[in-house]
């Protein structure tokens, strides 16, 4: 197939799924599981032939099906429980895409490959368009809340290509945090802001205070807290979890600066925010999480072009 054949066979796809509402979990599934089916197949297809028995269901719609091609692209997270096998619309969109797929081979357009890297591609965009989820829940400590955080970031970011979720969410819970605490005094940059290409002398400056936010403290981090401290200045690290809080004492004590910075683990610094704002109260906590995630969301809205970012507090 030619470049312009390709081309128009994207741009087919983009029209044809824009126009049948495909781009749901419920459409994607089904256009994953009918593309593995006309190629095994062959082209055309009937759509009579796509149905169960019963012909209540689209034949091979389901959670394993779509989730082994899923796999089969890198990608772990679940799209959707049922796979859309029990939507009563799932048989109409069958349909659409079984003549959309006919209509294609008969002017030579179609390239399995390429169609089914374009579904997963939309499914990536799927992932990454729905927001992250802090769950405070009264039964759990507030530290597993920001942990599980994390890990929905650590799986985005592994579906992704790209973007450090991880790192570039941590960046800005702790610039919310730090705004709560010490208002406007707090300045805000992007994620593709370098400190020394911005004449920073760490990600956020908070009076004397230097903070550093990093999921990957090294040697580098400690000789720029070396020249925080031969500025005058007292740098702090923010880093994500215990492991990393170790590595970066490491450098630091390489250099003999392990009793001159401190090292805080970001989950506990991120629940302490919520503690110290909680009026000793789980509705406390809660609407202090609220508070932390609508700074969060109005920075990542400023700052960031990546809607993948956004956190919503579970209800």
């Amino acid at each position: 197939m030619n470049e312009t054949a390709s081309n128009t066979l994207e741009a087919r796809l983009e029209r044809f799924a824009r126009d049948e509402q495909m781009l749901g979990k419920g459409g994607l599934c089904v256009a994953l599981v009918v593309t593995r089916h006309a190629r095994e197949k062959h082209l055309p297809l009937e759509p009579r032939d796509l149905l169960t028995e019963s012909g209540g269901q689209v034949l091979g719609l389901g959670k394993d099906a779509v989730q082994q091609i899923l796999r089969d692209h890198g990608l772990e997270r679940e799209l959707a429980r049922e796979g859309g096998r029990t939507s009563r619309g799932s048989i109409q969109r069958m349909g659409a895409y079984v003549a959309l797929l006919n209509e294609l081979h008969e002017h030579r357009l179609v390239d399995f490959g390429r169609l089914e890297d374009w579904w997963v591609a939309r499914v990536r965009e799927f992932f990454a368009g729905k927001p992250l989820l802090l769950r405070v829940d009264r039964a759990q400590s507030l530290r597993a809340a920001w942990l599980d955080l994390f890990e929905q970031a650590q799986a985005r970011q592994r579906d992704a290509s790209g973007l450090k979720y991880v790192g570039v969410m941590l960046q800005h819970l702790v610039g919310a945090r730090l705004e709560l605490e010490f208002g406007a005094q707090v300045e805000h940059f992007g994620s593709c802001a370098k400190d020394e290409g911005l004449g920073r002398a760490s990600d956020f400056c908070v009076g004397e205070l230097a903070i550093h936010v990093t999921t990957a403290p090294g040697e580098a981090l400690a000789r720029k807290c070396a020249a925080n401290l031969d500025a005058g200045l007292k740098p702090i690290i923010v880093t994500s979890n215990g492991e990393r809080v170790a590595v970066a004492r490491y450098h630091l004590g390489e250099l003999r600066l392990a009793q001159r910075v401190d090292v805080l683990d970001a989950e506990q610094f991120l629940t302490e925010a919520l503690l110290l704002r909680s009026r000793g109260t789980h509705e406390g906590a809660c609407a202090a999480a609220r508070e932390l995630v609508e700074r969060y969301n109005a920075i990542v809205g400023e700052h960031e072009t990546d809607p993948g970012l956004r956190i919503e507090l579970a209800q």
